[in-house]
Parts: structure tokens; C-alpha cells; sequence
């Protein structure tokens, strides 16, 4: 099996993980980020604005209410329809299309604003992705992402995923997006302007314990680690998860808040 071949079946499986649970339970509790990202990308009313890998719709929402006109865009359909709920609700008028970042489906500069949320990070192909996301830009359009970063919670989350049940060799980890040197490489031929901040999202359960069971019911990567590892494998990336979140804890007794940094980035396209 070639290279390419092997990203096809990664991809495949990974569609299965996010198809899995449902993202949407974790995804609405970080509408704050897509809030954050359309201020910083300073959205102006009826820009087109794309979501891309969009989930339920976080950054689509936050355009919207701005007066964006908004495409989201993702490669699992049941997530767009968890995004369209959200939107027929708050009266926006949003299209909805299954599209994956690595080939999307429209014409080179079809955008003013390209936006992602914790979204296009997980893509296998990083310079693919990169580089759609670069043409169906406008030039002097923004390119605004949310992206985890391999210090914080979310990546150490990864990482401890990953001594259990380690990933595809030869595969450049997600956290990677949150690391400002490999933007710079991703982005830095098609930017005029790349504008990096970092910041915070501080998840917020009731124990580490709930959180645990939330994720594993919920959040694909999570649930399928689970489904895949036997009863005592599972039971020690539980203890492990269990150690990293109070460590990182820093809510007091009786809840948990945990910080997790990310990075904010809007490139200002060439």
C-alpha cells in the first residue's frame, strides 16, 4: 500500500471515530471558540464565509450572527445535521454540504473568511488541507483556525490516548496545528499576515469521573479507544486520563475545571 492509499484508509477510520458518539454534546460547549474566532477574524456583514471540517457548527453559528453568508462544511453528514438544527433554531440561513478540507468542492478564491474550529487539525493530510483551505481564499481574505495545542490538556489527552492504542505510523500528530513554526511552514507561501494568540478553554464537569464518562459516551477519538481495548486496557487508560485531569484541575473540590490552551490563528491571505 502506498502512501496515499494509507492516508485513504486513515481517513476512513477516522471518519468512522467522529462518526461515532456524538460530537455534538462536546462540540456546543465550546461555542465560546468560534465566538472568539469570528471577532478576531473581524467578520464583516455578507462576506461568504466556509466552515470547514465544522462538526455541529461552532464557528458556523458565530459567522452567522455577524451577518456572514455561511457554508459549513464537514465529512460527517450527521454532524452538518446537528449544525442545521442549531441554525434553523436561531433563523439563519445557512447551506449545509458534506466536503472534506482535503478536497473541497468549489472554485479557487469562492471566500472572503475560511474558518475551523478545532476541526482541520485532525485531517491527515496536513499541506493538503493547508493548501485548499489557501486557495479557495480570496486574496486579502482571512483564514481563522482554533487548534490545540500539543502542551495542553486536549494534546496531552492525545498523547496519553496514544500509549494505549498508538496511531498509524508515519501519521504527523493533530497537536501539531497548534505549534507555530509548522503554520508558518503550512501557510507561510500563500499569508501576507499570520497573526497568532494563544489561549485558554477551560472545560468545566462535575469530576473527573463524569467527564471520563462523558467523553467515552461522546467524543469519537475517546470512544472508540474505549470500544477498542479490553477490560483491564481500558481500565488503565481510565486510571491515566483520571491522573491527567487532576492534575491539571484547578477548580477546587466538589467540580472540575481543567484549562486547556489553544491557539487562536488568523492568517491574512497574500
Amino acid at each position: 500500500m502506498n502512501a496515499s492509499n494509507d492516508l485513504v484508509a486513515i481517513k476512513a477510520r477516522q471518519q468512522t471515530a467522529w462518526a461515532s458518539g456524538d460530537y455534538a454534546v462536546i462540540g456546543t460547549t465550546l461555542q465560546i471558540v468560534g465566538e472568539s474566532l469570528a471577532e478576531a477574524c473581524d467578520l464583516r456583514w455578507d462576506e461568504r464565509v466556509l466552515d470547514v471540517a465544522a462538526g455541529n457548527g461552532n464557528a458556523t453559528l458565530a459567522a452567522a450572527r455577524r451577518g456572514g453568508q455561511v457554508t459549513s462544511t464537514d465529512y460527517v453528514g450527521s454532524l452538518l445535521e446537528r449544525g442545521a438544527e442549531r441554525a434553523r433554531a436561531e433563523r439563519f440561513d445557512v447551506k449545509f454540504q458534506e466536503a472534506d478540507v482535503e478536497e473541497l468542492p468549489f472554485k479557487d478564491s469562492s471566500f472572503d473568511v475560511v474558518l475551523s474550529t478545532f476541526g482541520v487539525m485532525f485531517a491527515p493530510d496536513h499541506a493538503r488541507s493547508a493548501a485548499e483551505m489557501l486557495r479557495v481564499c480570496r486574496s486579502g481574505g482571512r483564514i481563522g483556525m482554533a487548534n490545540w495545542t500539543p502542551e495542553g490538556f486536549i494534546g496531552q489527552l492525545f498523547k496519553t490516548l496514544g500509549r494505549h492504542l498508538p496511531p498509524p505510523a508515519g501519521l504527523q500528530p493533530p497537536s501539531l496545528w497548534g505549534v507555530e513554526s509548522h503554520l508558518r511552514e503550512l501557510f507561510g507561501q500563500g499569508a501576507a499576515k499570520i497573526d497568532v494568540t494563544p489561549r485558554i478553554f477551560n472545560f468545566r464537569y462535575r469530576s473527573a469521573a463524569h467527564f471520563i464518562d462523558v467523553f467515552r459516551t461522546w467524543y469519537g477519538p475517546v470512544h472508540k479507544a474505549f470500544a477498542a481495548l479490553p477490560a483491564d486496557k481500558a481500565q488503565a487508560l481510565e486510571a491515566d486520563l483520571t491522573a491527567l485531569l487532576l492534575r491539571l484541575h484547578q477548580g477546587g473540590p466538589g467540580s472540575l475545571v481543567v484549562p486547556s490552551e489553544y491557539l487562536e490563528i488568523v492568517i491574512t491571505r497574500s
